[in-house]
């Protein structure tokens, strides 16, 4: 049985709108909160997943950098990302694995967003994920119209 896992965006926490919707939904889901600089995030991150495996990892935003992030470097500890939005043009050097990773990867990226665009964030992620599964949306940064109309259930599975 997989542990799936959310991280919420920079200005965000889990009690934000979708950290709510997965705690009321998915009470089995870990959603933590996250503060500080990336190295702090990461660092509450890693000893939140120290020992576990099989892993979903739900990233919006901020979040999706921290899951690609936690992925590129516990490859075999992640079983799929689903990241919303990530804020992949704000990877860290030397973070890129040697070579792309073969996880199932689905990213839900606005076409209208204002705060990550979108045409970089493929660029990057294209590099680093060889199963990347790339849904361009009608809508903004947080996913508004989007993120209630997914399929969580199958998405989760």
């Amino acid at each position: 049985m997989p542990i799936i896992v959310f991280i919420h965006g920079l200005e965000s926490s889990g009690r934000g709108v979708k950290g709510s919707f997965f705690k009321n939904n998915y009470p089995e889901m870990i959603v933590e909160d996250f503060s500080g600089d990336f190295d702090e995030r990461m660092l509450r991150l890693n000893a939140i997943l120290a020992l576990k495996s099989d892993l979903i990892i739900i990233g919006s935003s901020y979040g999706g950098l921290m899951a690609a992030v936690f992925a590129c470097l516990n490859f075999k500890k992640v079983q799929k990302l689903i990241l919303l939005a990530p804020a992949l043009n704000y990877m860290p050097p030397g973070i890129y694995p040697e070579k792309r990773l073969d996880i199932p990867v689905y990213i839900y990226h606005g076409n209208q967003d204002q705060v990550v665009p979108h045409g970089p964030v493929h660029d990057i992620a294209d590099k680093i994920f060889s199963n990347l599964i790339w849904h361009l949306v009608d809508d903004d940064h947080s996913l508004h119209k989007t993120f209630f109309n997914l399929n969580w259930n199958l998405l989760l599975s």
